[in-house]
């Protein structure tokens, strides 16, 4: 590797800080012990900031490491500050997408956990662009200790680095088991973590306005002394990215120090990471692959990303990074891996590290993927360690060895061995692959229609943030009538639909559960209930303001109680659900509205206003934004209540009937697929689709006028 030091302050690192001593914690039983531990010492002040944060998660498993102090975070926290007068808590966690609502602590403002002491502060940050995250995961303790790297102190997050089968201990506080999981948090001490102290204040004042003062003091005695340091007097890098928002400028160092970092690799870059689609960072590796003498590369990857949406969409990225560097792989020095092993069966191991050392000379752990958001869309933080000593580089050396022992299942000593027999890491992977536990090649292989379906990276994992204006019209086309042509695409499409379900209900064990019977008795707990009005009024009170799709409420009610009854529950509840989401727009305010939803649909906000009744029958007829989004932005305009509710009965009937006349045909179709029933079926999709063509005419027109 050149001697020319890579990292430099305010190009690819924010500033280089001494630390007095650094620990690396791998895996969650060591990091949550150490945090606990930390935390109990705490003289002055505790910042977290957090990507997703639980009150719940027990943050130590074993009992003989708790004195008499509880275990689950937010009852841990309220003993400490009862215990010292002088301590406060700050917490800042991302407020975060709909879409995490279902996997995170519901409501957690108004948990008791965080409201039991007037010193303890937790707060929502949505303070970045639209569709961004605060991905940072940093704790700071009285400015004296600090932790940085990939762990949230979420709910399935604790594994021990033997990542066992059976595991009792790994369970989340809804009482499940969930798969075994990896990841690595690095701990600093001294003026590194006053400067990232003063990282979590700038965040605290952006986000709520609040200007935090500096710890008067350091008692210099958080640091757990069960823990060995690794280093001891070194120099810390701290990288970060934040996305251009407001008057916050774009800083771009986490890129920028893969860029140079990688260029800068001579023999080895060994890198682990939960996802791999960023497109620089394949494009540098690919060039470093066709090089003649260039240094092996090895990334340790999850066999699959987290739950569907994720698979759907970063692993179909990942495949296409992945085909441009095996492509470039001419001299065979590449190995995309994942953590295998036997015992497992179906499961895997969730590979959350984020994870770079470059030949025995550069490390980093930090919170930063190798995707495109992380380098200019999320905010992140990695912490770098760049060798200058022998003992420095041993000492980095040391760490891959110590993850590569976890991978393969050896001691230190038997890698070190099988490393010097084989030559390389490259060739000790290839050596081990029918190893019941080893580094497995991955295929990173996706269906052709996944492929085929999903959308450039641009949008899925956008490196900058993407005007709203955009973004809107490559979703929601308000101004773009759909034509003719388009529209019978959609019958076709459900006659195919149709078809299909006719041959599963002939060919397949459908038939002998998919019947009148089975639902009506499936559905016989509600329907006999003497409060079924309220109990569907209320599902769709409370799925609406979650945002869950109000469509397939209404379909579900259509079939469970026909078309009659389907349609009345289905009216009263989403005009009850959208009167709630109303008032909720209307408390939060005009300006949190327009805060939170951007320039376009603060334009869906004046033209409610502006056309009441009207706009709200048009925008139920024509959805141009999701339901919620709608009720919300009504709340947050200057459309009355009585306007909203004509509107919205006007505008949802016409849906709803169709919906539940659909639904009705349907399910006849599909228990009796003879051709008179086919036939009325085609009538009534024909019949629905040219009404609502006819209104979206008719609305048009009216609005051009």
């Amino acid at each position: 590797m050149t001697k020319t030091p890579i990292l430099k302050e305010g190009n690819n690192c924010w500033q280089k800080t001494h630390a007095d001593q650094v620990a690396l914690l791998i895996d969650g039983e060591n990091y949550f012990g150490a945090l606990h531990a930390a935390i109990q010492r705490a003289k002055h002040s505790v910042y977290i900031l957090s990507w997703d944060i639980d009150s719940r998660m027990q943050l130590v498993r074993n009992s003989d490491q708790v004195e008499d102090l509880p275990i689950e975070l937010g009852a841990f926290i309220s003993e400490v500050l009862n215990r010292n007068p002088d301590l406060h808590v700050y917490i800042l966690n991302w407020d975060w997408a709909m879409v995490y609502t279902m996997e995170r602590e519901w409501l957690p403002m108004y948990k008791p956990a965080w409201k039991s002491q007037n010193r303890l502060h937790f707060k929502l940050d949505g303070e970045c662009p639209m569709g961004a995250s605060q991905h940072q995961k940093v704790v700071v303790i009285d400015d004296e200790i600090a932790f940085s790297g990939g762990f949230d102190i979420g709910k399935s997050r604790w594994d021990s680095s033997e990542h066992k089968a059976k595991e009792s201990r790994r369970i989340d506080p809804d009482g499940h088991h969930y798969p075994p999981f990896h990841d690595v948090q690095m701990m600093v001490q001294g003026e590194a973590a006053a400067a990232l102290g003063d990282l979590a204040r700038e965040r605290w004042l952006k986000a709520t306005g609040e200007k935090l003062n500096k710890p008067s003091q350091k008692s210099g005695s958080a640091w757990p002394e069960y823990i060995e340091p690794w280093f001891k007097d070194i120099e810390i890098g701290i990288s970060r990215t934040m996305p251009q928002y407001r008057d916050q400028k774009e800083i771009r160092e986490v890129e920028q120090l893969y860029i140079d970092s990688l260029k800068a690799a001579e023999n080895l870059i060994y890198m682990e990471n939960q996802y791999f689609t960023s497109w620089k960072v394949a494009d540098l590796l690919a060039e470093r692959l066709q090089e003649r003498d260039g240094p092996d590369v090895v990334l340790v990857l999850p066999l699959m990303t987290g739950g569907w949406l994720e698979q759907a969409t970063m692993d179909v990225l990942r495949y296409r990074v992945a085909c441009k560097l095996k492509e470039a792989d001419k001299h065979n020095r590449l190995r995309l891996c994942y953590p295998h092993r036997d015992e497992l069966g179906d499961s895997y191991i969730s590979v959350h590290a984020k994870i770079t050392v470059i030949d025995d000379c550069l490390m980093r752990v930090g919170s930063a993927n190798l995707s495109n958001r992380s380098m200019g869309f999320d905010s992140e933080c990695d912490l770098v360690i760049e060798a200058e000593t022998d003992e420095h580089k041993a000492t980095v050396s040391r760490f891959r060895e110590r993850l590569l022992t976890e991978h393969f299942g050896m001691t230190a000593d038997e890698l070190r061995q099988n490393l010097s027999q084989e030559g390389s890491l490259i060739r000790l992977i290839d050596a081990r692959q029918e190893n019941s536990h080893t580094l497995r090649e991955l295929d990173c292989s996706v269906s052709d229609y996944a492929n085929q379906m999903l959308p450039d990276s641009a949008i899925v994992d956008p490196e900058r943030p993407i005007e709203t204006e955009k973004l809107t019209k490559m979703f929601i086309p308000v101004d773009e009538p759909k034509s003719a042509q388009k529209q019978w695409w959609k019958i076709v499409a459900v006659l195919v639909v149709v078809l299909a379900l006719t041959a599963i209900w002939r060919w397949t064990p459908l038939s002998e559960w998919l019947n009148p019977e089975t639902l009506q008795h499936a559905a016989e707990g509600i329907k006999s209930h003497p409060l079924t009005p309220l109990i569907v009024i209320g599902i769709f009170a409370i799925a609406g303001l979650i945002a869950f799709p109000v469509t397939l409420l209404i379909i579900t009610t259509a079939l469970t109680f026909g078309p009659l009854w389907g349609t009345v529950y289905s009216i009263i509840g989403s005009l009850v659900s959208g009167l709630m989401g109303y008032a909720v727009g209307h408390y939060m305010g005009r300006n949190t509205i327009q805060k939170l939803a951007g320039s376009s649909i603060n334009k869906l906000s004046r033209r409610l206003a502006k056309h009441g009744v009207l706009a709200i029958i048009t925008v139920r007829i024509i959805p141009v934004a999701p339901f919620t989004v709608i009720n919300l932005v009504a709340g947050g305009s200057h459309i009355n209540t009585r306007d909203f509710t004509i509107g919205t009965l006007i505008g949802m009937l016409p849906g709803i009937l169709g919906i539940t006349v659909f639904a009705d045909s349907l399910m006849r179709t599909v228990q009796n697929p003879d051709p008179e029933q086919i036939a009325i079926f085609v009538g009534v999709v024909i019949v629905i689709v040219g009404i609502m063509v006819g209104l979206k005419r008719l609305i048009n027109r009216k609005e051009d006028e």
